[in-house]
C-alpha cells in the first residue's frame, strides 16, 4: 500500500519532461527578451563609438552634477528611511496600539500612489502657488525646484521598502528574546543593539539595498519637483532623458549604463544577502537539532 501511494504521489507531482523543458525554455526566452537584451543594448549603444566618447560623456559637467545630486538624494533619503523603517517595524511587530492598521496603510501608500502624483502633492504644498509657498518665498526658502524637494520626493517613494521588509521578519521572530533580555536587566537600547539588531540584520540590509536602488533610479516624482534645471536639479535619470531628447544617444546610454550597473550590483547584493540569510537559518536549525 505504501509503495502504491508513493508511486501515485510521484505520478501526480512529476511533470512530463517535455513540459519541464518547454516551461524552462519559455522562462529563459522571457528573461533574455526583457532583461539580457535591454542590458546588452544599453552597454552596446554606450560603447559603440569608443571608450573616449563614453568617458567624455561621463565627465561632462552636467553629467557630474547629475551624478552628484543622485548620490546626495540617496545619501539623505536612505538613512532617514532606515531610522523610520526600523522604528515603524518595531512598533508594529512588537506592540499593539490604537491606529496600528492606519500606520500600516500609510506605509503602503507610496506603493498605491503614482510617483507623479506624489510630486504634484509636494508642488501643491511647497510651490509658489501652494499652501506654504508664499511664506517660503517671504523667508527665501526654496523647496520645489531645489535639492530639498528632490530629497522629499525620494524619501516618499522609498520609505516603505525597509519597513515592509522588517515587519514580517520581526513578527515571525516574536518578542520572547527581547522580553528575556529586559527581564535580565538590559536597557531598551541594549536590547535593541544586542538582541533585535542581530536577528534582523540581513533583512535590514536587504531593505536598504532596495531602497537605495529605488532612490537612485527614481524618475516620476523627482521629475515633477526638480524643474529640470540643467546642471542644478537634474538627477541621473532626468539627465538621461534630456540627452536622449537632444539625440545625444552616446551620452544618454553612457549615463544609463551607470544605472544599469547599479541594477546589476543591486541584484548581486540582493542574491548575496538572501544566500547569507538562508545560511544563517540553516545554521540555526542545525544548532536547534543538536
Amino acid at each position: 500500500m505504501a509503495g502504491a501511494t508513493n508511486v501515485h504521489r510521484s505520478i501526480v507531482t512529476t511533470e512530463a519532461p517535455w513540459v519541464r523543458y518547454t516551461l524552462t525554455a519559455i522562462a529563459l526566452l522571457l528573461i533574455g527578451l526583457f532583461l539580457v537584451v535591454p542590458l546588452f543594448t544599453v552597454f552596446y549603444e554606450a560603447l559603440k563609438k569608443g571608450w573616449a566618447l563614453y568617458f567624455e560623456a561621463m565627465i561632462e559637467p552636467d553629467a557630474l552634477s547629475a551624478i552628484k545630486l543622485t548620490l546626495i538624494a540617496a545619501a539623505i533619503s536612505v538613512p532617514l528611511n532606515l531610522v523610520f523603517g526600523v522604528a515603524a517595524a518595531w512598533a508594529i511587530a512588537k506592540f499593539d496600539f490604537r491606529g496600528k492598521s492606519v500606520l500600516i496603510t500609510l506605509i503602503d501608500l507610496p506603493f498605491a500612489v503614482s510617483p507623479v502624483v506624489a510630486g504634484l502633492i509636494y508642488v501643491l504644498m511647497f510651490g509658489a502657488q501652494g499652501w506654504w509657498g508664499p511664506w517660503l518665498m517671504d523667508h527665501d526658502i526654496k523647496i520645489i525646484f531645489a535639492i530639498p524637494g528632490i530629497v522629499l520626493a525620494t524619501v516618499f517613494v522609498t520609505f516603505p521598502f525597509i519597513a515592509r521588509e522588517l515587519i514580517p521578519l520581526m513578527e515571525a521572530q516574536g518578542s520572547e528574546e527581547e522580553q528575556a533580555a529586559m527581564t535580565l536587566g538590559a536597557s531598551g537600547f541594549q536590547t535593541f543593539w544586542r538582541v533585535t539588531l542581530p536577528n534582523i540584520k540581513w533583512g535590514l540590509l536587504y531593505g536598504v539595498i532596495l531602497a537605495n536602488a529605488r532612490a537612485m533610479g527614481e524618475f516620476g516624482a523627482v521629475s515633477v519637483v526638480s524643474g529640470h534645471i540643467r546642471g542644478e536639479t537634474n538627477t541621473l535619470p532626468l539627465h538621461v532623458e534630456i540627452l536622449y531628447n537632444e539625440y545625444n544617444f552616446v551620452g544618454a546610454f553612457a549615463c544609463a549604463s551607470l544605472l544599469a550597473l547599479l541594477a546589476l550590483v543591486t541584484l548581486a547584493a540582493k542574491s548575496f544577502v538572501e544566500w547569507r540569510a538562508e545560511q544563517q537559518e540553516a545554521a540555526a536549525r542545525r544548532d536547534a537539532v543538536e
